[in-house]
């Protein structure tokens, strides 16, 4: 596989129209495609980067400007009335009493990252639903944390590492207080966040992110404070930001240690890794898919492009050797390992959401519509079926293939000790409460304002948004209608009270060709095959209608480090097959690991665990024309289901019939797992039978990478 790298902005192909607009006068109509939407203007509307920082390329709107529909709507209160709703009351973590983030001064028995992980998430729900009960929930927190703030400012639990105080839970915490200034603009959020600060600034650097989170992943904290300087101008925090990157892991020089991995790229399973590997790099599958933009972060300060592609580096670093898998994530299970590269590796749900949330960073620092198709790669594919689709409990360790689903141990298979691959409410407590944020942080990234005084559609999803607009401001409301990831088209319907001028940018994925634009009904653009954006600039009545298609043909990929497996892909979904699942009912308390806390009084039977096991074969690889794959796939659309939930084997909306063949040698290895494609042999005498194939995200069970099978 190839990844996209680093690149500058391109030219621009313009198109002047004029066409009537329901019988009414010509209207003139500029459409523009742009490999980036230039940042030279800046928005009149919305806080921006303040200078010495780049400016914005896209700038991210306020907390509730965007709200999700259809099945993303679902989502988020699926969410509410599962774990994520539920947990403050089942969590010893999240207990009221005896909490450090609810102690003035900082003191507790629980109290670390549990309780903004989770709020991250719980009070952006209720902020998308407009639900007063989650909101009254999270102002407890918020008013609590604000509330510990002491005399120097320093706030939170009072947690070390070492003989140093722990930042990093503070950095969690300080996303949740900007989301509600954001939501609510409490101006005792910038008091809070001015008075931390400069505690912050007046540590010894040898005393700041001095330990092992907190040092990874100081681009969290960096983000703060580019966040408040650019409400306040206070000069102070670019002298903090230069000390946070100052402080931070070397991730700009981290690629050149990540590249002697080929050493040791063919280890194998039983082997000692090498001290050095162990040591010298941290492989922690959360802290790469979290951390490594620090450097594009810095960036915006230090305007130093080769910082930017440091950032780009590490991604492609990471996925070259361990990332030759689909779904859009790695095989790292908790900490990566070389040799260990199957997609029978997983990922933690907790790099899932992070992952996620860099990618949305990053589409707003760069511009780059590559990080809006990585993100929706995530959040359509390997998120869902990450957790149950009630919400009620969710996997530790999520791979490409993945068969069964137990209480036991498989390491040293998977780098986890632990009954990790079933589905568990308290599977293991970080992941617990942190997959809370994959969802509203994606709704909430859907729509963006343009530093042109316009609107970008830079992530699909059924949504609407109400922003200001143009020169004057003026309010106006898009409504999108959509079944994407599932269906070609999607329509935007304008509502505003007056005509209003302002550029609308439609994003252009990567994996389709000869998209198409309408504007009520007429056909303005057509043989769009760039990836980037599309300009829509006129003046825009209420009711005026936009359509995007973007065609979705079958793709098939292949992983060439990977023993040359490969995968189906339509659109931005990866397909997988369809395997029978049988759902068995297990006591969460009798397979808990040792830091699941429930509080006391929890009804655990309320919560149970499930493994699933399959009621059919699985070991099938796919029978293709070598020189036209998709002519051996058949696509099938059903109709839409009325849960308005796709993401179960019963309800995908599109499958595909494909012909498999069995491979008898194919078996469940010594740790339980599926075995590695490496061992198979490349023929088999099994007829070629029917199979199906669903959407990645809709199997709890499945094979998404299939191996090569040579005729």
């Amino acid at each position: 596989m190839i990844f996209k790298k680093y690149t500058l902005i391109t030219s621009a192909v313009l198109l002047t129209l004029l066409f009537s607009c329901k019988g009414e006068k010509q209207v003139a109509v500029d459409i523009n495609w742009v490999d980036r939407i230039d940042t030279t203007a800046t928005n009149a509307h919305y806080i921006s980067n303040r200078a010495p920082l780049k400016p914005s390329a896209l700038i991210k709107l306020p907390v509730g400007a965007v709200r999700p529909e259809g099945f993303l709507k679902e989502y988020l209160i699926r969410q509410k009335n599962g774990l994520t709703g539920n947990l403050g009351e089942i969590s010893a973590w999240l207990q009221k009493e005896d909490n450090a983030w609810l102690s003035k001064d900082g003191e507790g028995q629980w109290g670390w990252e549990e309780v903004p992980y989770w709020l991250k998430g719980y009070a952006n729900i209720g902020y998308l639903l407009e639900d007063q009960k989650m909101i009254d929930e999270a102002m407890v927190w918020l008013e609590g944390t604000m509330e510990s703030q002491r005399e120097d400012g320093n706030f939170g639990p009072r947690h070390f590492d070492g003989d140093n105080q722990d930042f990093w839970a503070n950095m969690i915490m300080l996303y949740c207080l900007q989301s509600y200034y954001e939501y609510s603009h409490d101006e005792r959020v910038i008091d809070l966040m001015t008075r931390y600060f400069k505690f912050e600034l007046n540590v010894p650097d040898e005393n700041f992110l001095n330990g092992y989170w907190q040092k990874l992943r100081g681009g969290d904290n960096l983000h703060s404070v580019y966040w408040l300087y650019n409400r306040t101008g206070d000069q102070f925090l670019l002298e903090l930001a230069e000390k946070i990157h100052r402080n931070t892991s070397d991730w700009i020089g981290r690629q050149h240690d990540l590249k002697d991995i080929h050493n040791y790229y063919e280890v194998r399973d039983g082997e000692e890794v090498p001290d050095w590997y162990r040591d010298q790099i941290d492989w922690h599958n959360v802290n790469h898919a979290q951390a490594f933009r620090e450097p594009a972060q810095y960036a915006l300060l230090s305007h130093d492009e080769q910082h930017t592609a440091a950032t780009y580096e590490n991604f492609n670093i990471i996925r070259e050797h361990f990332g030759q898998v689909p779904g859009g994530m790695f095989g790292s299970d908790e900490n990566a390992r070389p040799g260990y590269a199957d997609p029978r590796q997983g990922i933690e749900t907790c790099g899932i959401v992070e992952q996620m949330n860099s990618d949305e960073h990053l589409l707003r620092i760069t511009g780059d519509p590559f990080w809006a198709d990585h993100a929706e790669e995530i959040a359509y594919n390997i998120y869902p079926a990450a957790v149950m689709p009630d919400f009620k409990s969710l996997h530790y360790i999520t791979s490409p293939n993945m068969v069964l689903l137990d209480a036991e141990n498989h390491a040293p298979g998977i780098a986890n000790s632990g009954p990790f691959l079933m589905m568990n409410p308290f599977s293991s407590r970080c992941c617990q409460h942190n997959h809370s944020q994959g969802w509203p942080y994606f709704i909430e990234n859907l729509w963006m304002a343009t530093p042109d005084n316009g609107l970008v559609a830079a992530i699909y999803g059924p949504s609407n948004v109400t922003a200001k607009v143009g020169l004057e401001g003026n309010e106006v409301t898009i409504h999108e209608s959509t079944h994407y990831p599932f269906e070609e088209d999607l329509n935007f319907t304008i509502e505003t009270a007056v005509a209003v001028v302002f550029p609308l940018y439609l994003r252009i994925p990567e994996w389709t060709q000869k998209a198409e634009i309408f504007i009520n009904g007429e056909l303005v653009k057509s043989e769009i095959s760039n990836s980037g954006y599309v300009k829509i600039e006129r003046e825009w009545h209420s009711k005026d209608q936009v359509k995007l298609t973007l065609p979705m043909e079958i793709r098939v990929d292949t992983w060439e480090k990977n023993s040359n497996s490969f995968s189906v892909n339509r659109g931005p979904l990866t397909y997988s097959l369809k395997i029978g699942e049988d759902y068995i009912k297990r006591d969460s308390e009798e397979t808990a690991i040792w830091d699941s806390k429930w509080q006391e009084g929890a009804d655990t039977k309320k919560w149970p665990s499930w493994e699933v096991h399959p009621t059919t074969d699985w070991n099938y690889s796919l029978v293709l024309d070598k020189d036209n794959p998709a002519a051996s796939l058949t696509v099938e659309e059903k109709e839409w289901p009325a849960s308005d939930f796709p993401f179960t084997p019963e309800s995908v909306p599109v499958l595909i019939k494909a012909k498999g063949k069995q491979i008898p040698e194919w078996q469940l290895g010594q740790y339980g797992l599926v075995g590695e494609l490496k061992d198979l042999p490349k023929t088999t005498e099994a007829p070629a039978v029917d199979v199906e194939l669903i959407p990645m995200g809709a199997a709890r069970l499945r094979i998404s990478a299939f191996p090569e099978l040579k005729e």
